[in-house]
C-alpha cells in the first residue's frame, strides 16, 4: 500500500483529506507544519506528499523547494492543496517543484483522481 503524507496546519482540513484518502485504501500520515513534515518523511519515506502553502515555521513554497534540492527527495511527487486560487499561485506553486496544484475548496473527486494519477507516474 502506498502511503501518503499530508502537511497541512488545519486539523479539519487534515481530517478530510486523510478520510478520503483512507477510503481509496491508502496509507495517511500527517504533520501540521514543514518541519513536522521533514520528521515524518524521515521516519516513513511516503510516496505522494500534499502540500499547504500558509502554514506557520516553513510555508509550503519553501517546504517544496528544500525538498525538490535534496537528492534523496527530488523525484518524490508534490499535491499543493491550498486555498490560494489565484493564477499567479498556480504558477507560482508549480516553479516551486510542485508537481500538481489543486484549489481549495476542493472537489474531493479531483483530489483522489489527481493523488492515484501521481502515485502511478
Amino acid at each position: 500500500m502506498k502511503t501518503v503524507l499530508i502537511v497541512e496546519d488545519s486539523p479539519t482540513q487534515r481530517e478530510i483529506i486523510a478520510h478520503l484518502l483512507q477510503d481509496s485504501h491508502l496509507i495517511v500520515v500527517t504533520a501540521s507544519n514543514g518541519v513536522e513534515a521533514l520528521e515524518q518523511i524521515d521516519l516513513r519515506s511516503p510516496d505522494l506528499i500534499i502540500l499547504d502553502i500558509v502554514m506557520p515555521q516553513m510555508n509550503g513554497y519553501e517546504f517544496c523547494r528544500r525538498l525538490k534540492a535534496d537528492p534523496k527527495t527530488h523525484n518524490l511527487p508534490i499535491l499543493m492543496c491550498s486555498s490560494k486560487a489565484e493564477e499567479f499561485d498556480r504558477y507560482w506553486g508549480m516553479k516551486q517543484g510542485a508537481d500538481a496544484y489543486i484549489a481549495k475548496p476542493f472537489q474531493p473527486m479531483e483530489l483522489v483522481a489527481t493523488v492515484k494519477q501521481l502515485l502511478q507516474g
